[in-house]
């Protein structure tokens, strides 16, 4: 199955360390790989069905410090859908006057919602029809948006209506909070003072966060592995929903 990276933040940040820890996992996790940065209400999109190994986009992502509050990535091992640019994560839609960011880690089988005008999948993924259904429904439940607590409320309700299709690990965003889901692997971690220096776990790379950040920083990352090798992670436990808003996370209901 793919891999999910997510990074929330209560200042713009750079993920560059950490999208380098999940692109070496790109060997068997090779078609396709994506990362979205939100900038305000505005979104960088990067997205490649090559390997992240060998994506010259991806190689522009490990060297271009884009700095944001919130960010998703994903490295896709294909089970539905055939390797192409529209199946692959994260995928984008607006909703309520708000780009919507989302990537999926699993497999949901006869998953076939109804699904209206406004929001039709591109491509032929599972994923993608899950996230059309989530902003259908997410639609339905509010006139307007809502606020952050109201919004977790609504998506643990509707999370285990996928949960039961099967495995559904995703990362979701609107650039006002990101919400997390497991019902397999997931990982997350909070990073804030005092920093120390960080080694990842797939590859030769070593970072002292002590000389490039401030006492106020505070970080939270969402992974399906931990990337580095020491620092605590805490694994999600089975049909757990965390939000995360300025780099720290909690459970959403």
């Amino acid at each position: 199955m793919c891999q999910l990276l997510g990074m929330n933040a209560n200042t713009p940040t750079d993920v560059m360390f950490s999208f380098t820890g999940l692109a070496t996992r790109a060997d068997e996790h090779k078609d396709g790989f994506g990362v979205g940065f939100f900038e305000g209400r505005g979104v960088r999109l990067f997205v490649d069905h090559q390997s992240a190994r060998v994506s010259p986009v991806a190689q522009l992502v490990k060297t271009w410090p884009i700095r944001s509050e919130h960010v998703i990535a994903h490295i896709r091992k294909a089970t539905q859908g055939v390797v192409s640019l529209e199946n692959t994560h994260p995928f984008q839609r607006e909703l309520w006057g708000r780009y919507w960011v989302f990537a999926h880690n699993g497999n949901l089988v006869d998953f076939n919602p109804r699904l209206h005008a406004a929001f039709k999948p591109v491509g032929d993924t599972d994923s993608e029809r899950a996230f059309c259904w989530l902003m259908q429904e997410m639609a339905k439940a509010h006139a307007g948006v809502p606020d952050v607590d109201e919004l977790s409320r609504t998506l643990a309700e509707l999370m285990p209506q996928l949960h039961r299709h099967g495995t559904f690990n995703m990362l979701l965003s609107n650039g006002q909070a990101l919400w997390a889901h497991a019902s397999t692997r997931l990982h997350w971690l909070e990073r804030r003072h005092p920093f120390q220096p960080v080694a990842l776990k797939d590859e030769d790379m070593r970072v002292d966060f002590a000389s490039v950040t401030t006492p106020n920083d505070r970080v939270a990352l969402i992974a399906t592995e931990p990337l580095t090798t020491d620092e605590p992670w805490t694994a999600f436990e089975p049909g757990e929903l965390r939000v995360f808003e300025a780099g720290t996370g909690r459970a959403a209901v």
